[in-house]
């Protein structure tokens, strides 16, 4: 910036030399604007942007400015972690919500606008979350690929294909596999025939314990305190067939626990039934579950499943090493299977 006299700026408040206009120097005339920052400046951010109403809202307000679209305007009652932001991010989607936009993310996380375009923008880069064509994100192929690194996991997908394959090709079925996790049940294999029953599961996909044949195996032999936990809390239910009432369904988890076969009808989708049953490792202890989803008006029964399902699981668990799928003879076979 030109000086307004030689040898430099006079100090404000300094004396007027004679004859000279009574007019404030550029830098005296300039210094309110440097300290009031502008719209859109990069150098100062504005404050962080209010929760839009849409998506188009957010982008609007995200375009405003790049420094105050990627500020992190945390609340003071948030006392949450950097890490612990970021896993909340992640921790919005759900079966129930697979697809999300920004401003969807950030009301479900608890986080400003500014910090949830900031950590969903990251995650992309990282490969957990996709952005699809319209904008809105999805989990990422990055956070699948983790969860197969698990130890457990690794050995399941490693051992299971092949078994599973065989029993689809015996009964013609959907075919699943299943882990717990928590509270929840995760298909770790999912192998889906065009011509059977149309069922909501999918690999990686996540369902509520009791709402599932696999989840009611794998909550049947679950500690206790786990049960009581299930039991005790929210019950969602997702057809008129879901079982939500904490007294029947603690009495079918102690004839599945006894039959060691769980059989539910139309629990999360009308048209199909599913008939699981455990999967052992080492020390006998229930790792998984496995499952055939038939249809409900189709000619097969779950007498025609059961054998070639018992006998898979057997199979798997003794690959597994499971102690009691080594010895000969079928201890673990129900004498008749348990429908819900």
């Amino acid at each position: 910036m030109a000086e307004s006299m030689t040898g430099g700026a006079m100090p404000c408040g300094g004396p007027t030399p004679a004859g000279a206009p009574m007019t404030p120097s550029p830098s005296t005339a300039s210094a309110a604007q440097r300290h009031t920052p502008r719209a859109g400046s990069a150098s100062t951010p504005p404050e962080a942007p209010t929760e839009p109403d849409s998506e188009a809202a957010a982008s609007a307000a995200g375009q405003r400015s790049e420094a105050g679209v990627l500020r992190d305007a945390q609340s003071p009652d948030d006392r949450r972690t950097a890490a612990g932001r970021v896993l909340s991010v992640l921790d919005t989607f759900d079966q129930d919500h697979l697809e999300l936009t920004l401003s969807e993310i950030s009301r479900r996380a608890g986080l400003t606008l500014s910090t949830a375009h900031r950590l969903v923008g990251e995650l992309r880069e990282w490969g957990a979350l996709e952005r699809l064509p319209d904008g809105r994100y999805t989990i990422g192929m990055r956070v699948l690929e983790l969860g197969t690194l698990e130890p457990q996991m690794l050995q399941l997908r490693d051992v299971a294909p092949a078994y599973l394959a065989d029993l689809q090709s015996a009964v013609d079925a959907n075919v699943h596999l299943a882990v717990r996790d928590e509270h929840d049940v995760v298909y770790v294999e999912s192998l889906q025939r065009t011509t059977g029953a149309h069922v909501l599961s999918r690999l990686g996909g996540r369902w509520p314990l009791h709402a599932t044949a696999t989840g009611m195996v794998l909550l049947a032999f679950a500690p206790s305190a786990v049960r009581d936990e299930v039991l005790n809390g929210r019950l969602k239910r997702y057809t008129d067939s879901t079982i939500t009432d904490p007294e029947v369904l603690r009495r079918l988890l102690a004839e599945v626990k006894r039959t060691g076969v769980a059989v539910l009808h139309e629990s999360i989708t009308t048209g199909a039934f599913a008939v699981g049953v455990p999967v052992r490792g080492p020390r006998d202890r229930t790792i998984a579950a496995l499952s055939v989803t038939i249809k409900r008006d189709g000619d097969l029964t779950v007498h025609h499943v059961l054998p070639a399902l018992n006998a898979t699981a057997r199979a798997l668990s003794r690959a597994l090493g499971a102690p009691s799928a080594q010895r000969p003879g079928r201890p673990d076979a129900p004498t008749r299977p348990y429908s819900a």
